[in-house]
């Protein structure tokens, strides 16, 4: 079966008012599509300071799955901000944390908090790096390749993600089981929600 988290940015300003709309579109399309539907969010440009107040406000509205934009190596984000996403335990995913550290990757693997190979163009330059870092802290198992998808042709199938997740150095045993197994996990933490 299909499946698709659908998350948007949110900020201290609109995490409720975000979660409410992603879950009228999640009811609305799963009433006329088979692909299972988990609402969450992307906390985004959130001061360092508030990245926990914010995951929490989310998990309290019902958000199925937090991330947080992480320190992509595209665009300003405070630093610190990976550091705060991993202290955090409401966060699932690390998205695109740019150049991680290889103490924040054994934060991560403590934590059990999975990190992001991003499909999407800008924040893909650190891909390898991350790959680096996860094999030296022993947290391959924390690695997903996402798409990052914000709009519907960004959307990819499992024979891209290998490919992908192979161009950022893993071997092909390596990156059949991020697209695979390491998907399964995260979907199996998420049904356990519901």
């Amino acid at each position: 079966q299909a499946v698709l988290a659908l998350t948007d940015h949110v900020s201290l300003s609109n995490v409720e008012a975000v979660l409410e709309a992603l879950r009228r579109e999640r009811d609305a399309t799963c009433a006329w599509s088979e692909i299972e539907v988990f609402v969450g969010v992307e906390i985004t440009q959130v001061p360092v300071g508030a990245i926990a107040e914010v995951a929490r406000r989310a998990r309290r509205a019902g958000a199925e799955i937090v991330l947080v934009h992480g320190e992509t190596l595209s665009e300003p984000v405070e630093p610190g901000t990976n550091r705060a996403a991993l202290e955090c335990p409401q966060v699932d995913l690390l998205a695109h944390p740019g150049l991680l550290s290889g103490e924040e990757a054994e934060l991560a693997l403590r934590k059990g908090i999975f990190l992001e190979l991003s499909a999407r163009g800008g924040h893909c330059p650190a891909n390898g790096h991350l790959v680096r870092l996860a094999r030296a802290a022993g947290a391959l198992s924390l690695l997903l390749l996402n798409t990052d998808a914000h709009r519907p042709d960004d959307l990819i199938g499992a024979e891209r993600a290998v490919r992908l997740a192979r161009g950022a150095g893993l071997s092909e045993e390596e990156a059949q089981r991020v697209v695979g197994e390491n998907a399964e996990r995260l979907l199996v933490r998420l049904q356990g929600r519901r």
